[in-house]
């Protein structure tokens, strides 16, 4: 009997990684013994009647009737990785790899960008989240996935991809960049306002992203600060388990996160109890803030632990389950979708911060300013009911 693995991840670009064991009883949908019939009898077709038999490829025809089955769905987050596709994949959740430094997602039938990631040169080109890439070195993306695109912008370090991107004003541009090798480092920390208040920026939530968080929250004298800021901005996400255990790092005991799915229905993720004073907490957030970064925001906000500063996020409000096979291919299947502590949806709408700061406006001045209003008021206080995102 054939053998495979499953990891549920939540990512998206993507995306956590967790190692679980998953019933089938139950609720599996039963499907006849003999539908995929006719797909065997085609390819004997193909193989008794093509008239160049070298052009077949075994290997590639089942690759593709996996991916055809997917596609079906009409999913941006679902797809059959085949093994090069599944080696870029576990790449990037280690934050890790050559290319240009974007996270894509597909939004209405369109390949776009969640976010450009820090530092890389796709941020130095001028990307910016919410931009649609209709063609990569002048070949159209219309009906590409997410796989088969991030193939096709990452190459080796030095090289040049062009990028026709159309942005959220209407103008295309084509953008040619230099692949370079991305390294992410997920946590960084500083200290603002004369050392008064801790500053830590997450740009991805990985394997390391907890001990680094708790290495800089280590770091500050939290005794003598007035506050902290979490910057989530073009935080694309990553492992769900790192979002969890990040927002329990502020939050009293209570519900983190909501999830359902076919399988488990719905289940309840729990802080108990936090690990550093109930400080006076600014988060920051942005249209490139997505899954895990809207976990962590999500949770702090409805335990009324920390305000939310700067524009709407995202909005990936679903998780997927990432199936390995023997032969180092694997389905990535959205099972499920999550929910803030207070039940509310995330996906397509995202968070709204409860101060707007417009992307030309510093949203670090605000939260130092709110910190300071707030010296020596312990959390939670009374936020208020979390703002609704607008369209």
């Amino acid at each position: 009997m054939r053998t495979f693995g499953r990891r549920v991840v939540a990512v998206l670009l993507p995306t956590f990684v967790v190692v679980c064991v998953v019933s089938t009883s139950g609720s599996l949908q039963q499907t006849p013994t003999n539908l995929f019939d006719p797909v065997y009898q085609i390819y004997q077709y193909v193989q008794s009647y093509f008239y160049k038999p070298e052009l077949i490829d075994d290997q590639k025809a089942l690759y593709g009737a996996m991916k055809g089955v997917v596609e079906e769905l009409d999913d941006p987050y679902s797809e059959f990785l085949d093994p090069t596709e599944l080696t870029q994949f576990n790449e990037s959740l280690e934050g890790e790899f050559s290319g240009v430094g974007i996270e894509l997602s597909i939004k209405d039938s369109v390949l776009s960008v969640i976010t450009p990631l820090v530092g890389t040169p796709a941020e130095a080109a001028g990307i910016v989240a919410g931009d649609q890439i209709l063609a990569i070195d002048g070949e159209s993306t219309e009906g590409t996935t997410l796989s088969e695109a991030g193939v096709r912008i990452r190459g080796q370090t030095g090289t040049t991809v062009t990028l026709t991107i159309r942005h959220g004003d209407g103008t295309i541009v084509d953008i040619p960049i230099v692949r370079a090798q991305i390294t992410i480092d997920p946590v960084t920390s500083s200290t603002l306002a004369d050392g008064t208040i801790g500053y830590i920026r997450i740009l991805r939530f990985e394997s390391e992203t907890v001990a680094m968080l708790d290495t800089a929250l280590g770091s500050f004298d939290l005794e003598s600060m007035t506050g902290l800021v979490l910057d989530l901005r073009n935080d694309p996400g990553g492992l769900m388990p790192a979002a969890i255990s990040t927002a329990s790092r502020f939050i009293d005991e209570g519900i983190v996160l909501r999830t359902q799915d076919r399988l488990a229905g719905e289940k309840l993720y729990w802080s108990k109890g936090n690990r550093v004073p109930n400080l006076p907490l600014a988060i920051l957030i942005n249209r490139g803030s997505a899954s895990a970064s809207e976990i962590t925001a999500g949770a702090i906000r409805d335990n009324n632990m920390g305000i939310l500063i700067g524009e709407t996020s995202y909005g990936k409000g679903v998780f997927q389950q990432l199936i390995d096979f023997p032969d180092g291919s694997a389905l990535k299947i959205t099972a499920g979708e999550y929910f803030t502590p207070a039940g509310r949806v995330v996906n397509d709408i995202g968070l709204a911060p409860d101060i707007a700061v417009a992307s030309d406006g510093d949203p670090i001045a605000v939260a130092v300013q709110w910190i300071q209003e707030h010296t020596g008021m312990l959390m939670p206080i009374d936020l208020g009911t979390p703002p609704t995102p607008t369209p």
